[in-house]
């Protein structure tokens, strides 16, 4: 193989006149051999002095290049030397070679500032690279010095360093964040309910404890606060004061809870905060967002907003139940036009169906037909649970096909379809959650506490954490919703077996409005024995509930943790949970059990641990005494978590 360097030695050289020498060469030695030789000979020697020359003028050319390298690199040396910022030569494996006088006096200690110039060299260099030593914030920058040349004995690569001081500029710019403006609203949550608990005296006393208490905490993180109604309240203050709230967790609900002057209802604060926002329209977007979170919650909570960050804190009293049904009367008549306008309904509660979400699907099914509209109740994964209840409706005479399987939904679906789900308000938690946005109608009834996950585009938001149930809610709105709806007995019964699941048999979260309810269902021909009959569970699943409260372990902290030995269904791990409520000393308990896709939890509390706060940060929602979490990872792993967030909790109360 020829060397490279002698193609470029016949480029440099005429090209027509090598072929020529070479074509007289090959003639004269056609004709006499002898002159030929002597011309090949002669020629070979032409071409090999032509390329000896060239060599050695490519050799000078490459000193005089090393010259003028070395004499810009000590020229630029000097000049970076005399430079007011630290400046060091790093090779690219992050070795410092050189340095100037101000990068000595910065940096005394080496050993940080060189740990720091590795990890850079390890990054890309094109970018800024801030980091802090000591009480000092820097940035770092490199222009690369010399490119390494190949014929160089270093084969390094080598970057200029600049080092600048910003630390004034993060003072400035952390001052300038904490003084941004923070925007929030106040509402006393059961303002009306505590005054009519007090005599005639001291509701006077209740409204001005109120509102000294709040004027004593506004004046205490400097912040402006004014009354606008009497139970309603805005503040101003700044980001700096705001995280003075958020590390003493809003002291201010414990502050007014606090407040005996004769109320017989403890007083509760629903707190909405906008922050991280320089433009007021934004803060105050925030702050409304929060505010409704907050009460969508129960109350008796702060919400604060962030962007798209959102934290909770509070929340840990149970919603106390609102006694007019003044908001339920608007409400129903709100869906009947609603309705009225749509083409046909659409009926969807949660994945994996429990008789709370069936028996609300079933009432609000009927009051769509009762109001003349074509209606449909959406199905999939079929829960065991429910199955006895299921072929029941199945096999009533009045009723033909209330089901529609979640595959041929799209097909019923038009731009007057009317969507209303039940049990539910979290997207990603429905039957079918592409439904959400194929519909542009859409009516949500729920009495979970409100998560951060939410149906944002729904016309109508009918969420009551106080409820015992969704049942109870969607039996008053049929008792509403029209002059007469004409409950069957066996929607009645679905309706009845909601509520008695939810409630435990009217022991948990049961209000005065919650036995109305199932006084009026009694009425409608609901049977308590038939109700009863459906929770019966067969011989193996008895084995597997009484399997799971045997292998339970019991914390310090009175919890009970259960794990199923195999997959099951959401009804037994909840009557597990149950159970475990019945062991002396428990004042939690938790279920956890596989399911074909995924793995559940289901919480359970007396009232003194609030389990939906736990199983919030699993994913899950609910109430404070009875909640539950789906979770798509591994059964360890999710009680893993499930520990963990048991142990925050704990932290979160004593902090």
């Amino acid at each position: 193989m020829f060397d490279k360097k002698f193609y470029k030695l016949i480029s440099s050289v005429s090209l027509l006149n090598v072929i020529l020498s070479a074509v007289l060469t090959m003639a004269v030695l056609y004709y006499n051999i002898y002159i030929g030789f002597a011309s090949m000979i002669l020629l070979i020697y032409i071409l090999y002095v032509e390329y000896k020359g060239e060599k050695k003028k490519r050799t000078e050319f490459d000193k005089y290049i090393e010259r003028l390298f070395f004499s810009v690199d000590k020229a630029s040396g000097n000049v970076l030397s005399l430079l007011p910022i630290p400046v060091a030569l790093m090779s690219d494996e992050g070795n410092i070679v050189w340095y100037n006088s101000c990068f000595a006096q910065n940096f005394e200690d080496k050993k940080d500032i060189n740990n720091i110039i590795l990890k850079y060299a390890k990054s890309k260099k094109d970018d800024k690279y801030h980091f802090k030593i000591g009480n000092k914030y820097y940035y770092m920058m490199s222009i690369l010095s010399q490119p390494k040349r190949k014929k160089s004995k270093d084969n390094h690569t080598y970057y200029n360093i600049f080092i600048f001081d910003e630390t004034d500029y993060m003072e400035i710019s952390k001052k300038l964040s904490n003084s941004q403006p923070v925007l929030g609203y106040i509402l006393v949550d059961n303002y009306e309910e505590a005054l009519q608990s007090a005599d005639d005296l001291n509701r006077p006393v209740i409204a001005a404890e109120i509102e000294r208490r709040l004027n004593i905490w506004a004046q205490s993180m400097n912040a402006y606060i004014i009354k606008y109604a009497n139970d309603r309240y805005i503040f101003v203050t700044q980001e700096r004061d705001l995280n003075n709230l958020e590390e003493n967790r809003f002291e201010i609900l414990d502050f007014i809870r606090d407040i005996n002057v004769g109320n017989k209802i403890p007083i509760t604060l629903s707190i909405g905060v906008g922050a991280d926002s320089s433009e007021f329209s934004k803060l105050n977007e925030y702050a409304t967002s929060a505010i409704d979170l907050a009460l969508g919650r129960g109350g008796d909570q702060a919400v604060v907003k962030k962007g798209e960050k959102i934290l909770i804190y509070g929340g840990k009293t149970q919603a106390v139940e609102k006694r007019t049904k003044v908001k339920a009367r608007v409400v129903s008549h709100a869906i009947r036009e609603l309705i009225e306008e749509s083409s046909n309904v659409l009926v969807m509660g949660h994945n994996f169906m429990d008789f709370d979400s069936l028996g609300a699907a079933i009432g609000m099914y009927r009051c769509a037909v009762s109001l003349g509209k074509e209606a449909k109740i959406i199905l999939d994964k079929s829960n065991p649970a429910i199955e006895t209840l299921l072929e029941k409706i199945e096999r009533d005479e009045e009723y033909a096909n209330p089901f529609i399987d979640v595959s041929n939904v799209k097909s019923v679906v038009n731009q007057k379809t009317l969507l209303i789900v039940v049990d539910a308000h979290r997207p990603s938690y429905l039957t079918y959650p592409e439904l959400v946005n194929l519909v542009e109608r859409i009516i949500v009834i729920d009495h979970h506490r409100r998560g951060k996950e939410f149906i944002d585009k729904a016309l109508l938001v009918y969420l009551e954490p106080y409820a015992s149930s969704t049942c109870e809610l969607v039996t008053e709105i049929s008792q509403y919703i029209k002059d007469k709806v004409d409950i069957k007995p066996i929607e009645a019964e679905a309706l009845l077996a909601g509520i008695t699941v939810d409630t435990k048999n009217f022991t948990f979260r049961t209000g005065v409005r919650t036995f109305e309810a199932a006084s009026y269902l009694r009425r409608k021909g609901a049977d308590t024995i038939s109700v009863k009959m459906l929770f019966q569970n067969d011989l193996k699943s008895y084995i597997i509930k009484s399997t799971i409260v045997k292998n339970a372990e019991i914390t310090k902290e009175g919890i009970a943790i259960a794990v199923s030995p195999e997959e099951t269904d959401n009804v037994i791990a909840a009557q597990a949970a149950d159970e475990l409520l019945n062991i002396k000393g428990v004042q939690a308990s938790f279920v956890v059990f596989k399911r074909s896709d995924d793995v559940a939890i289901s919480g359970r509390s007396i009232g003194d641990i609030n389990v939906q706060v736990i199983l919030e940060k699993l994913g899950g929602g609910g109430h404070l005494t009875v909640a539950g979490a789906q979770v798509k990872k591994p059964l360890q792993n999710v009680i893993d978590d499930l520990k963990k967030a048991i142990d925050e909790y704990f932290k979160e109360g004593e902090s």
